[in-house]
């Protein structure tokens, strides 16, 4: 039985002027639609409106290359267990160039092997503050190493908001597009959250 959204998801003719106005500008701006938890987010179009700004900087105009931004976003939506965040993420980092091998261990929790180190850095930093909310000094220098204090700044970043975006998601029971199939199982049925592998090789 498919299951029903917790708070209604209104379609463009249903908003008010001001969430319609707001709808408009979003559908017109490279982000190119209202998705996601942006579907609730309507009902309060001021923080709508600053949730697409955010959105917008971070998935587009951080100094990281955007293959690494959508890994970083794919091991949130696997380590808060969201459908929809996986499913819609795992495609655009695919086009972006991440091996999709890559991309089937982090869907299954097994460790992922990495063709190059920046992937690799990005992965063990994201995986790392997902599962303890920090990451050790050796995966945070790696990071500052390659793109600075603004690229680590940025990459935290990346990963708290999608994190929200996860959150929001599950709570309030966003629907696949489409009524795609849920690309995500249950690696662990005593647990709410997905357990996260170091990359292969990795010691940690």
């Amino acid at each position: 039985m498919a299951i029903l959204p917790r708070v209604p998801l209104p379609n463009r003719p249903d908003m008010s002027p001001e969430q319609r106005a707001l709808y408009d500008r979003i559908v017109a701006s490279p982000t190119g639609g209202m998705v996601g938890p942006q579907r609730a987010n309507i009902h309060s179009p001021e923080l709508a409106e600053a949730w697409w700004q955010l959105g917008d900087m971070l998935r587009n105009r951080t100094i990281l290359p955007q293959a690494l931004v959508e890994l970083a976003i794919i091991v949130a939506g696997r380590r808060w267990n969201s459908q929809v965040e996986f499913q819609v993420h795992a495609a655009r980092a695919a086009q972006a160039g991440i091996d999709p091998a890559v991309i089937e261990a982090i869907r299954t929790g097994a460790a992922p092997e990495f063709p190059d180190g920046d992937a690799a850095d990005v992965y063990e930093f994201a995986r790392q503050v997902q599962m303890s909310g920090n990451a050790i000094d050796t995966a945070y220098d790696a990071v500052l190493a390659r793109w600075g204090v603004r690229g680590v700044v940025e990459l935290t970043a990346v990963i708290g908001f999608y994190t929200m975006v996860c959150i929001a998601l599950n709570l309030h029971r966003i629907p696949l597009p489409d009524a795609a199939q849920s690309p995500l199982h249950s690696l662990d049925p005593a647990d709410d959250l997905a357990s996260l592998s170091p990359r292969r090789g990795h010691p940690t």
